[in-house]
């Protein structure tokens, strides 16, 4: 009896002594960055929390990426100001509104701040925008530590794992009093 409970002990502690290591980046940056940056479609789940001067908000956040098509769902508590940003080549559209220019200053209305979209869509793989000057510093990983665009300082805290390689689990955008912590609870990447 005494040794199916020394068993039984041993074999419940053992899960305990195994390390969660993180994966090791599968291509070094210079061969990762284009990937990234020219990548077709992903989605990601999260969480977003944003503070401009005393005021903050926090939000679920889902980004759903198609090239040049993004689906992104804002909701706060129990779904209270839940917003849908679709954009398209077309435009912008809040909450199933078709398409026009107005679309971009209500968005900054409903938010307080210009959300960088264009941008964003970058920053969230961890890599900067092609199409803009930016500064870079990597982490020992070889991934973005920070980057510096369109005004925007964009710090990453920690990568997670995903399909062989390390993808953003947690990064910082900060310009003037605005700042928005993004933690990415989920990716759906396939590379």
């Amino acid at each position: 009896m005494r040794r199916i409970a020394l068993i039984l002990i041993c074999g419940a502690a053992l899960p305990a002594c195994v390390t969660n290591r993180p994966t090791a980046p599968a291509l070094q940056w210079e061969q990762r960055v284009g990937e990234l940056q020219h990548a077709g479609s992903w989605q990601l789940d999260g969480r977003a929390a944003v503070a401009q001067g005393a005021q903050g908000w926090q939000a679920s956040l889902n980004w759903r990426q198609a090239d040049r098509y993004a689906d992104v769902h804002l909701s706060g508590p129990f779904g209270i100001g839940a917003l849908e940003i679709k954009q398209e080549p077309g435009g912008l559209s809040l909450n199933g509104a078709p398409p026009n220019d107005a679309m971009l200053s209500q968005l900054q209305e409903r938010l307080g701040f210009a959300l960088p979209l264009d941008n964003l869509r970058f920053w969230l793989l961890g890599v900067p925008d092609p199409d803009t000057p930016f500064a870079l510093t990597r982490n020992p990983q070889d991934r973005a530590l920070h980057v510096s665009q369109d005004g925007w300082s964009v710090a990453y805290d920690r990568y997670m794992g995903v399909a062989g390689d390390l993808l953003p689990a947690r990064l910082t955008l900060s310009r003037d009093d605005v700042r928005v912590r993004i933690v990415i609870d989920h990716w759906d990447w396939h590379p």
